[in-house]
């Protein structure tokens, strides 16, 4: 403690004093001794009840002579009497809630209405006797003063209403329906009885309802109160769909019309709103004579006098458009678009011909209003792009596509984002014209676009890369040319916020990637990335999900030299790095290794550093490293890995001899056990192991392919490189003895077209070989085993079989400069990967290399 620096920064002036001497106070205040008891002996006295009674006689007494809280706490578990005694509860506890409830609070009356609702539900009693004992307490409560709590009662009865048979609801309900629905009643009950006959228009037939329920109907859609004729008018979609379509044209449509044009706002809104979700009953004639006119009057007051209206016809009118297109005029067509456009930037710009009153700045509420018609256009756009027919979207809509996407508000830009899977789907072989507007909500400053675009990001890249008319293997990144640094502006964003699951969202979805970019472009741009993410960040799901999609990322990766780099990496930075938090991501890393690879794959390389861990000197990861044993023992084969199961069962031996923690050795022992029972698969087929087994050999058939795909590539390009370089050496040799003799020049001449012949022939060979990979490999995933990663509608081995015979021109022209590879190694931090020099002397690729000096030594000789 520092006393001086303490009382400098105080101060002593009179206007602070006397609030140091309140805090004083109350610290004096909590020095003093607590009291032992907070209630008095009188107190514990009248709540105590005898530990002997029964759970009824508990609950009898309690709501006979106990406080509040007792009686709400008995009203409460009255499901689980209902359980345990239906008969004696019914008999004796239901008469007392029924006593209690007249004079009981809001609390008691709330919980009353949700056990009631849970006790039909649970079905602890026939229907006949629920509504023998329950029925008459719900009609009783309805008219509660408290608004909440009739309206507790009232979905209490919604429900019971479902399940009571027709004549109960008659006797019960109808008949005193009509009673309550006069207008000599209050207000709450003409309410009520308003809902009540909505749900009772389902539950008879078309001529019970037109002889006694419609009669009520009409009353009420003429009560003196607007709440009740509002209220009304709402329940006439219910009515309607109960009485069917012609009794909706004579009864319900007139009543609709009258509402409409009624001087309250909100019945007005309500009638259009009615008929905007009825549209499908009426037929052409109705539609074109009665409700287009009624529509195009709502859309030319709503600009004028009427702005109450605007936000719901923003809402509805896709919905609305596309009910009435079969009746529109090209004219009208052309209006319903041009209101819609205006809509869309209402509160953006002004108009011209305003006066300097309408000039001045907007109140607070008419510019939330604006935001929410705005927000409703965007929620709106994939209907009217169907509206408009998908061909004339460039045309038609794209400036306010445009516009939408980069409104000032958030909540507008956030809507797109949500649908512009739906309009990327409209679109199909015109989604490349949306790509700009792709790349601005990736890069958009708020998080909460970014996340609603996520959610569809696999489906959105995957329709942008093939779904244009400019697909194929070529055009991957011409299509969406500022595509990779939006991503990683956006994972940058994410990565520097506090939102971490939008993080982990992200990083999850971008497992997507290998079938979207080329391999080489996802190494130098995003593997480093997630290796960096495991190593530096401090959210575990966050890590979790880096750790998945490097794993992705390295089972699609197309060249041996950076998979042995990123092995390498794992093993040394995660599971032999200094931190325990390293080695415990190694082990997360490994079980998504054997996820996605075959069982060979991680014996050959993850087996041996896994089993090191058994020597940790942390006891978290000798703990994580016993509950993941099960897994890596079932990756073993016999007899092919017989000397990788000896070493399993060396490190369990030293583990549960020279284990001191005492933990740890519990789950050894437990571990052991388990290991005991497993059955280890053979490398003959068997059937108890069939779908394991066929899915480990998918896995490694893929696995193989790639090796074979890459070495085809490798001699394709060594092959055009020798035709190009002798093509260069001939030239050279004419332009330096050009006047040599004619002889040598034909021989000379001679000599080249049989060396192309041999390499043609050689080309067709490996090009038979590259043709007959490719079909072998459409098949690589089959649908059964699509789990890889989570991008639908494609074929795993699209990540690798694409654009083969493109390498050269795409991927290579792409990146090969060395540019690029600075920049991602600068970006890379700790993370970056080793020199592809000191990765060839770890793994012994340098044979191959030998083997093509040679070869093309031998060429030379022959030349």
């Amino acid at each position: 403690m520092h006393p001086i620096i303490f009382f400098s920064k105080m101060d002593f002036s009179q206007s602070n004093l006397f609030g140091y001497i309140e805090d004083l106070q109350e610290l004096t205040i909590i020095e003093r001794p607590v009291r032992r008891s907070l209630k008095t002996p009188e107190e514990i006295e009248r709540l105590t009840v005898d530990e002997e009674l029964s759970d009824i006689e508990r609950a009898v007494y309690l709501l006979s002579s106990g406080q509040d809280i007792q009686g709400t706490s008995v009203v409460a578990n009255l499901p689980v009497l209902m359980r345990q005694n239906p008969a004696e509860t019914l008999r004796r506890v239901l008469p007392k809630i029924r006593e209690v409830l007249h004079v009981a609070g809001v609390e008691m009356q709330l919980t009353a209405a949700v056990s009631f609702l849970t006790v039909l539900q649970e079905e602890s009693v026939s229907i006949h006797t629920y509504s023998h004992s329950f029925l008459h307490i719900i009609l009783q409560n309805l008219e509660h003063r408290d608004a909440g709590v009739s309206n507790a009662w009232l979905e209490t009865l919604l429900a019971v209403i479902e399940a009571l048979p027709k004549e109960t609801i008659r006797h019960e309900i109808l008949n005193p329906l009509v009673s309550k629905a006069q207008l000599s009643q209050t207000l709450q009950s003409r309410l009520v009885s308003c809902k009540i006959m909505g749900k009772l228009a389902n539950k008879f037939e078309a001529h019970i309802i037109k002889r006694e329920i419609l009669p009520l109907v009409k009353s009420l859609c003429h009560d003196v109160e607007y709440e009740v004729r509002t209220c009304m008018c709402r329940q006439l979609e219910h009515i309607a769909q109960g009485i069917g379509t012609e009794l909706t044209k004579t009864v319900v449509l007139p009543e609709l019309v009258e509402l409409a044009r009624d001087e309250s706002s909100s019945v007005r809104l309500a009638a259009f709103e009615t008929l905007v979700n009825l549209l499908d009953m009426f037929d052409a004639d109705d539609r074109s004579q009665t409700v287009l006119p009624l529509v195009k009057s709502f859309c030319e007051k709503s600009f004028k006098a009427d702005e109450s209206i605007l936000v719901s016809l923003s809402f509805h009118l896709g919905k609305l458009c596309n009910g009435l297109y079969g009746i529109f005029t090209p004219e009208q067509h052309l209006r319903f678009l041009e209101f819609y456009k205006k809509l869309s930037t209402l509160g953006l710009q002004q108009e011209n011909g305003h006066n300097d009153n309408q000039l001045q700045l907007q109140t607070l509420e008419q510019e939330k209003k604006y935001i929410s018609v705005r927000k409703n256009c965007a929620y709106n756009f994939p209907a009217m792009i169907v509206f408009v027919d998908p061909k004339n979207f460039h045309l038609e809509l794209y400036s306010i596509f445009f516009c939408l996407c980069h409104d000032p508000e958030v909540p507008v830009r956030y809507t797109m984002a949500i649908s512009f899977y739906e309009v990327a789907k409209l679109l199909n072989s015109g989604v490349y014209t949306i790509h700009k507007e792709l790349v601005t909500l990736l890069q958009d400053e708020s998080l909460e676009v970014l996340d609603a675009l996520v959610g569809h990001l696999p489906e959105i890249l995957e329709l942008m890369t093939n779904g244009g008319e400019n697909s194929g293997s070529e055009s991957k990144l011409l299509s969406i040319p500022d595509l990779i640094p939006a991503l990683t502006t956006a994972e940058q964003r994410a990565a520097t916020s506090l939102k971490w699951r939008t993080h982990e969202k992200l990083l999850q979805k971008y497992a997507c990637l290998p079938h979207i970019i080329s391999s080489d472009q996802i190494y130098y741009r995003f593997l480093h990335r997630m290796l960096t993410i495991i190593l530096t960040n401090n959210v575990l799901p966050v890590q979790k999900a880096a750790a998945r999609t490097l794993c992705v990322y390295l089972r699609y990766n197309r060249k041996q030299e950076q998979r042995h780099e990123v092995i390498q990496k794992l093993i040394e930075q995660l599971g032999q790095g200094k931190s325990y938090w390293n080695r415990l991501r190694f082990l997360d890393t490994c079980e998504f290794i054997m996820e996605l690879f075959s069982k060979s794959f991680f014996c050959k390389y993850f087996f041996l550093p896994v089993l090191e861990l058994t020597h940790d000197p942390v006891a978290n990861v000798r703990m994580k490293l016993c509950y993941l044993l099960p897994k890596v023992k079932s990756t073993l084969k016999i007899p092919t890995d017989k000397h990788l199961l000896q070493q399993l069962e060396l490190c369990i031996r030293k583990l549960l001899c020279q284990e001191k923690d005492k933990d740890v050795l519990t789950i050894v022992k437990r571990t052991v056990l388990e290991l005991d029972r497993m059955e280890i698969s053979v490398d003959v087929f068997q059937k108890r192991f069939y779908e394991n087994d066929l899915l480990d050999q998918e896995k490694e058939r893929q696995e193989h392919l790639l090796l074979e795909m890459e070495q085809l590539e490798k001699e394709k390009q060594q092959n055009e490189g020798r035709s190009t370089n002798a093509n260069d050496k001939i030239f050279e040799k004419k332009r330096r003895d050009s006047k040599s003799s004619s002889v040598l020049a034909k021989s000379i001449t001679l000599s080249v077209p049989v060396s192309s012949s041999g390499a043609s022939a050689g080309k067709e060979d490996k090009k038979s070989k590259l043709v007959r990979s490719q079909s072998f490999s459409t098949q690589a995933l089959h649908p059964k085993y699509s789990n890889i990663d989570k991008c639908p509608n494609k074929s795993s081995a699209t990540g690798y079989t694409s654009s083969v015979s493109g390498m050269g021109k795409s991927c290579m022209l792409s990146f090969s400069d060395d540019s690029f590879r600075t920049h991602s190694t600068g970006n890379s931090g700790n993370a970056a990967f080793p020199s592809s020099s000191s990765s060839r002397n770890l793994f012994n690729s340098a044979d191959q290399k030998s083997n093509g000096n040679k070869e093309s030594q031998s060429r030379k000789m022959s030349m």
